[in-house]
């Protein structure tokens, strides 16, 4: 069975809840998505760490819409913190992200109360089979032996439990393998401990 390769597409679908039947997202969620994509276009050699600052060092598309669009924005714009571009445009990548699973048929969005002002959509993964092998996976990085997580999956965990991403990393369990998360978390990248700081400082603004 196939699954998504990018960070993005993997993440927004490990956020689908089961029980509750649709993808459940919170004010991390937009947040957690835009680190993804720098992380991915930072181990497909399209970025680089230049003194805490993104550089741009190969222009060159990947065939994914939410990437491309990124890079193209970093490149118009040149050299900014990590934490600049992980809050920058946040809803519109979350809605890219979503768009882009939608019209590649992992998801399905429905709207819900359609004639209110503000419209609410649920979205729905097609294939349940593609978030277990996704949590599998997720799982032997975060349990097995470590000489055999690659980067693509250390950037996975370490993402998720910076965003607190609860479907797949509840508290406890973030709680129990707190020393192989900080260890996967150091090679996932400048954006994860980016991540977590555009968090803390969205909390505190908003006062909680």
């Amino acid at each position: 069975m196939d699954v998504p390769r990018s960070l993005t597409a993997q993440l927004y679908l490990l956020a689908y809840d089961p029980r509750k039947e649709r993808v459940v997202t919170n004010f991390r969620f937009p947040y957690l998505l835009r680190a993804a994509a720098l992380t991915d276009l930072l181990l497909t050699g399209r970025i680089a760490d230049d003194g805490g600052k993104v550089r741009v060092v190969s222009e060159e598309r990947l065939a994914d819409p939410v990437l491309d669009g990124l890079l193209h924005q970093i490149a118009q714009s040149g050299p900014r913190p990590w934490r600049h571009w992980i809050g920058k445009d946040t809803r519109a990548t979350a809605r890219a992200v979503r768009d882009e699973l939608e019209t590649k048929r992992w998801i399905r969005v429905e709207l819900r109360q359609p004639f209110l002002v503000f419209n609410r959509s649920h979205v729905r993964v097609r294939d349940t089979r593609v978030v277990k092998r996704l949590a599998t996976q997720f799982s032997a990085a975060l349990t097995g032996p470590v000489s055999r997580v690659g980067d693509h999956e250390a950037a996975l965990v370490g993402l998720a439990a910076a965003a607190e991403l609860g479907t797949i990393l509840p508290r406890a369990r973030r709680r129990a393998y707190k020393q192989r998360i900080a260890l996967l978390s150091e090679r996932g990248g400048p954006a994860t401990p980016a991540l977590r700081k555009v968090i803390q400082q969205a909390h505190a603004m908003s006062g909680g």
